[in-house]
């Protein structure tokens, strides 16, 4: 079931999934998000390293299975800022969510609800910010804030986040700038779909814009008094989205950041940091309790989730499946990655004797670091395998470019 906007195939599927892990997903997706567009996803900077070693790193540590724990029934129910969630899984914010489904931000919204997760959105989410809300009025929302150099931008996103009922604002300070992603450049990927505060603010579309331009509406200097101004003019908490490293866990503290949220990006930005997992336990030592840590990038596995809790997170948030997952099944899809990686989880629950979020924080784990690879990336010339060509993942030009005519 595919919908065309402008001749761009959006899926419009609308079912659960039935998966065995999310990793399959990854290849699924193709039959239904056109090449330029999987690939934004898909990729990561230069050689891809950081992306693929996010998720490598995770078998730096390894669980200590627990025996003679008399518990059985492990419960994922936790809470985070005041908010009662089913899950410690949230759904982490990306862009455009349009290029995988025709409802994109609604449809992921609707998706986190059903499985009481966290939803976070974008700046530069395709649906409105009051759409996305009235889809799932009563769940828990953050949003995230690529800063414009236009402080009337600014205020125009504060009031109607603040007004749609938003709880929190996380500041991306990691990607100022776009990084190298060859992916995009090799397929010259622009946003092919509206995105709703440029639409609102400017009476642009952000339509036919690469990522570099896009970000390059963004500031690029960003610093503790901007985070005092945020916090002064949205009347929101927020945390600091991008901290890699203890020295700027203590500067985001220092200006008054309400939680911080450890992120390379996916590996978007920078090729050969080190993945978040290794840079987790030293931060979240560093931060010592004083406010919650987010975590995100390569979790693919209810046990990352778990490793994730017990080296120091309070919510592990998850991205490229659940787009994958939105592509192939909708707000359904959304639901069904959240509950495997809560199905994964409560297995390593079990096998620990974890009754609670809060024994997976104090959960034993080792540490016996191993080495990650060096390869080119998945979209070098000499690892790229041909793209599906299927019914609906190819542009339709000839079509109505308002009408959207689907085809089933």
């Amino acid at each position: 079931m595919t919908y065309y906007y402008n001749g761009f195939p959006q899926s419009e599927h609308d079912e659960k999934l039935n998966l065995i892990n999310v990793d399959q997903l990854e290849e699924d997706a193709k039959r239904v998000i056109p090449e330029g567009a999987y690939y934004y996803i898909a990729s990561g900077a230069e050689n891809e390293w950081t992306w693929r070693n996010n998720t490598a790193a995770f078998n730096h540590y390894q669980i200590v299975p627990r025996a003679l724990t008399d518990m059985e029934d492990p419960q994922l129910d936790t809470e985070f800022m005041g908010m009662k969630l089913k899950t410690p899984v949230m759904i982490a914010p990306i862009a455009c969510h349009g290029i995988t489904h025709k409802d994109a931000e609604v449809a992921t919204q609707k998706g986190a609800a059903a499985a009481g997760a966290l939803f976070s959105s974008s700046t530069y989410a395709n649906k409105s910010v009051e759409d996305i809300a009235a889809a799932a009025p009563d769940a828990p929302r953050f949003f995230q804030l690529y800063l414009s150099k236009d402080w009337n931008f600014n205020k125009m996103v504060f009031d109607a986040v603040k007004k749609a009922g938003y709880k929190a604002i996380m500041l991306t300070v990691d990607a100022l700038i776009s990084g190298y992603r060859e992916a995009n450049l090799r397929t010259e990927f622009t946003y092919p779909v509206p995105l709703d505060f440029f639409n609102r603010y400017l009476g642009a579309k952000g339509e036919g814009q690469s990522v570099a331009q896009m970000y390059a509406a963004s500031a690029q200097k960003i610093g503790p008094k901007d985070v005092a101004r945020i916090k002064e003019e949205s009347g929101l908490p927020v945390l600091i989205k991008g901290i890699t490293c203890v020295e700027d866990a203590y500067k985001a503290l220092g200006a008054g950041a309400d939680g911080i949220y450890v992120t390379n990006h996916g590996g978007r930005e920078i090729d050969g940091s080190p993945a978040t997992i290794d840079v987790l336990p030293d931060i979240a030592k560093a931060v010592n309790h004083r406010v919650p840590i987010i975590f995100d990038s390569g979790v693919r596995r209810g046990s990352h989730v778990f490793k994730a809790l017990a080296l120091g997170a309070d919510l592990v948030a998850i991205g490229r499946p659940y787009l994958y997952g939105l592509a192939l099944g909708g707000a359904k899809g959304v639901e069904s990655v959240i509950e495997q990686y809560n199905k994964e989880l409560k297995i390593d629950m079990q096998l620990t004797g974890c009754k609670t979020i809060d024994d997976v924080k104090k959960a034993k784990i080792m540490h016996i670091n191993y080495t990650a690879d060096n390869l080119p990336s998945n979209t070098d010339p000499s690892r790229m395998k041909p793209y599906p060509v299927t019914s609906e993942n190819q542009p339709q030009e000839d079509l109505d470019a308002t009408s959207g005519a689907s085809h089933h």
